[in-house]
């Protein structure tokens, strides 16, 4: 699980940032890629990267904000033109308004898709869930409605104690993999073998969270609680004239995001959304006041990427 960077920029492309957009890879887990806005450009951004459009699964679109969707029409299009088909279908979540804002653009532009699109309007909740991810949306406190998100993995199964099958004896071939998968077997000497007593505990799974353009809200804490990373939102940096300007602008700082990965828990924190005005010596601040509240804080570039561990692994960067 991977977290690529396409757009680390706010309100509008700057020199060194694109504007929002994050995929969260999932080649390993499910052979797919979701994409959490989807700026102006992005499918440009996309063309820096390994990440191929039919490979894009679901879009989760934050608010309707234009730096935040304006993106989103030719992503779909040039999908269509990569030869995705009926096979290759796509959902889109986002607010309401957003199905309408997409469906005006491709008729407009008489642009016709090879692939079916689903929209799914949020609510409060699970948004989705299968065997092996669950997806929570929450409402935020932006200027127009806002939602953050919850990725929740499914547990792993425990891994096969090697040294207690052998112990017993049981021969390797096939049975390992039946029992590696919890399931009763029969031996050849007539043993009954419950696969559940030979595989170690569980491994949890792991949780991304991503608080885009909002205020300081007690939703983002639910949302955070405990998570391996935190993406969040950092418009503005901490002095109290940056502060000034996040609160009538309906975003965050740095301190806010700080205080509440520290207040959830959070494995990793990482700054998205960041003011053009931050080069430089700025932003050499910027980065030394945040790390100063939360020191595994990481002030993402475009095209950075940052793994998403089990909580065993040492959280990385590359």
């Amino acid at each position: 699980m991977e977290l690529e960077f396409l757009g680390t920029g706010s309100g509008q492309p700057s020199k060194f940032r694109n504007v929002a957009s994050i995929a969260l890879k999932l080649l390993d887990e499910r052979n797919a890629v979701w994409l959490f806005d989807v700026g102006e450009a992005t499918q440009h951004q996309i063309l820096q990267t390994t990440i191929r459009p039919r490979k894009i699964e679901k879009i989760f679109i934050s608010h309707l904000h234009g730096d935040h969707i304006f993106g989103l029409p030719g992503l779909l299009s040039s999908r269509s033109f990569q030869g995705a088909d009926k096979s290759e279908p796509l959902t889109i979540y986002g607010p309401k308004g957003l199905k309408s804002f997409v469906q005006t653009a491709l008729r407009v532009s008489d642009t016709h898709l090879s692939y079916p699109v689903h929209y799914v309007e949020i609510e409060v909740g699970t948004i989705f869930e299968d065997e092996t991810f669950r997806v929570i949306a929450a409402p935020l406190k932006h200027r127009i409605e806002a939602w953050g998100f919850r990725v929740e993995e499914k547990p792993h199964p425990g891994e096969l104690l090697i040294d207690k099958v052998k112990a017993d004896q049981i021969p390797a071939g096939p049975v390992y993999g039946r029992l590696k998968a919890g399931e009763t077997v029969t031996l050849d000497d007539g043993r009954v073998i419950n696969g559940q007593d030979y595989l170690g505990p569980a491994q949890p799974g792991r949780v991304v969270t991503f608080i885009l353009d909002t205020l300081p809200n007690d939703q983002a804490k639910i949302l955070a609680q405990g998570a391996d990373v935190l993406v969040h939102e950092s418009t503005y940096g901490q002095s109290k004239e940056e502060s000034k300007l996040a609160r009538a602008h309906g975003h965050s700082t740095s301190r806010d995001a700080a205080n509440l990965a520290l207040d959830s828990h959070v494995g990793k924190l990482v700054l998205v959304h960041i003011s053009a005005r931050y080069i430089g010596p700025l932003l050499k601040k910027f980065i030394s006041d945040v790390k100063h509240l939360f020191p595994n804080t990481y002030v993402a570039r475009d095209f950075d990427v940052v793994d998403v561990p089990f909580k065993k692994e040492q959280h990385g960067t590359k």
